[in-house]
């Protein structure tokens, strides 16, 4: 059990240091896994941005997601395959669909990042960040969106997920850091002492707090990322790459 989200970040970030990757861009997935990847980014001497990610519901379904569009330049839409065939969905139909969840994307990305740019993955490494995964949909959205930006490699790190999820993520991207897969996973709260919710308003803090610290970082000449061992146990963290590359 993790603290709070600072210190899940903090004790990934000693793992992932382990890995000595190149070019690091760690990229959030809001709400909850900002300050987690705040800490991340803080340790890796990193920038930090946002992979901000909209589902799109089936009609009369909205929780089912037939597609999901993942913020951009452009936006990139990912589509649950079987699920727009199960509906029979056309062309027309999906886009009307996707047309109809742009606004509240196009919100969220006002909201947390003003007229700031995303920052290019092109060539670097992008590590996805969250504070848990129940099932992985939204960061297997996000894998499949930052493959199509040739980043160099693409890393997920989470504090906590199932061992199912772990191998469904491991088959998506190059790497996979994980520190603990109770066999219980139940809901993800239950996995922190402080799991608060988050506002928009949090995000925004976070984010230029973080910008600040880099650009000071920037200037300023770097330290050699931790080494120290903070982790739960050996018996709990998974590491893993992909072999079929």
């Amino acid at each position: 059990m993790f603290r709070d989200r600072q210190e899940a970040g903090q004790k990934l970030a000693i793992e992932l240091a382990k890995l000595r990757l190149q070019d690091p861009v760690v990229l959030a997935l809001p709400r909850g896994g900002v300050p987690v990847a705040a800490e991340v980014a803080k340790a890796l001497k990193a920038p930090l941005d946002l992979a901000i990610v909209r589902k799109v519901g089936a009609p009369g379904n909205p929780e089912l997601a037939v597609a999901a569009i993942v913020d951009g330049d452009p936006p990139d839409v990912v589509l649950n395959r079987e699920i727009v065939e199960a509906y029979s969905l056309d062309d027309d139909q999906l886009r009307v669909l996707i047309a109809a969840e742009r606004p509240e994307l196009e919100r969220r990305r006002t909201a947390y990042r003003g007229k700031r740019p995303p920052l290019s993955v092109a060539g670097k490494t992008a590590i996805v960040v969250d504070d848990g995964a129940a099932t992985g949909t939204t960061m297997k959205v996000a894998i499949r969106a930052l493959k199509r930006r040739s980043p160099r490699e693409i890393v997920v790190a989470l504090p906590v997920a199932p061992t199912e999820t772990l191998t469904q993520l491991a088959s998506e991207a190059d790497w996979t850091v994980c520190l603990s897969q109770p066999g219980r996973f139940g809901a993800l709260s239950l996995h922190y002492l402080n799991f608060p919710q988050l506002s928009d308003d949090d995000v925004t803090s976070i984010l230029e707090e973080t910008a600040v610290r880099w650009t000071l970082a920037d200037i300023a000449t770097r330290q050699s990322p931790p080494t120290a061992r903070l982790g739960n146990g050996a018996d709990q963290l998974q590491r893993t790459r992909r072999t079929d590359r």
